[in-house]
């Protein structure tokens, strides 16, 4: 897969965040283990396909009724802000060749944009933390619009932002919601390799226009599928 194959006619590019431009969701069973163990909790085995693409608060909603958490739903994001904080801000890395995209994308005046279901104190911490705030016209996260993913709402709402057309978007996304939504919003999207959502691989293959192994692969010459 070539760089200047997918930017063809693209004027944006917009990045999911969690799995995609960084390598953060290996902490989070820990911590809703943690969480949940506070109650009596276990983590059932169904929980992230459950949550998957919800927004922060949706997530947050989701934990108070099935668990029956007493506290309110600002209280929740605010323990969950608390317990990442320090690991995405310094435990967190990009993943590969995301730099070196990203540093591409501005030469070439590519609008960038940020769509992520995570918080805005995480989001915006873990983007100064690593150095790529300033590549982004806009940190959006899902808690802004009426639905998460996989509803198109803040895929189309980000190119809104970045005043272009929404099949003037590239999308990237690690996980079957995120995909949905871009699509569903009428945009390329490119599925991006995670360990953690490796067993929806085949899944992410067939809902995307295309698949990297990483993004080190627009650069190396190998296609990446």
């Amino acid at each position: 897969m070539e760089l200047d194959m997918i930017l063809q006619g693209k004027k944006a590019v917009i990045f999911d965040l969690d799995g995609t431009l960084i390598d953060s969701m290996w902490m989070w069973p820990e911590i809703d283990s943690e969480y949940l163990g506070q109650y009596g909790y276990g983590v059932p085995e169904d929980l992230q396909t459950a949550i998957e693409g919800m927004s922060f608060t949706e997530t947050a909603v989701y934990f108070k009724e099935r668990f029956h958490i007493p506290d309110p739903i600002e209280a929740i994001k605010l323990q969950w802000n608390e317990m990442a904080y320090e690991k995405y801000t310094t435990e967190v890395p990009l993943k590969p060749g995301a730099g070196n995209l990203l540093a591409e994308l501005k030469r070439r005046d590519i609008f960038m944009g940020i769509a992520t279901s995570n918080s805005t104190e995480l989001a915006q911490a873990v983007l100064d933390a690593l150095g790529v705030k300033g590549y982004f016209q806009t940190v959006t996260t899902s808690c802004e619009v009426a639905a998460g993913k996989p509803a198109p709402d803040i895929y189309l709402h980000v190119a809104a932002k970045l005043g272009v057309q929404p099949e003037e978007c590239l999308v990237f996304e690690d996980v079957p919601a995120g995909i949905r939504a871009g699509k569903r919003a009428g945009m390329e999207v490119i599925a991006v390799a995670d360990a953690f959502s490796q067993r929806d691989e085949a899944v992410k293959r067939k809902l995307a226009d295309g698949f990297l192994t990483d993004f080190e692969t627009l650069f190396s010459g190998h296609n990446g599928l």
